[in-house]
């Protein structure tokens, strides 16, 4: 069974605040950057009230959701078992 080594130094309070801030960041950040190619159109939106929960726009990159994630996930796969990309594990 794979095993994940124990921290060296515990993460204390400063630094559990500063990684959550940076990640708040980010995730503001990509919910406000427009999809290229996306027309937004000035209908009805059926998830008007979930975009405000989520401080998210209309065609933004946070509405691809995990999907880029899972697509780089098999590529990276698929390259992994040609050989092209050497992964330990």
């Amino acid at each position: 069974m794979p095993e994940v080594a124990k921290p060296s130094v515990k993460p204390n309070i400063t630094m559990k605040t500063a990684y959550t801030a940076i990640t708040l960041f980010i995730y503001l950040v990509c919910s406000q950057i427009p999809i290229y190619g996306i027309q937004r159109s000035h209908t009805a939106d059926p998830l008007y009230w979930t975009r405000v929960i989520l401080a998210s726009s209309r065609g933004t990159l946070m509405e691809l959701g995990i999907g880029p994630i899972i697509s780089a996930s098999w590529f990276i796969q698929i390259v992994n078992a040609i050989g092209f990309l050497k992964v330990n594990g």
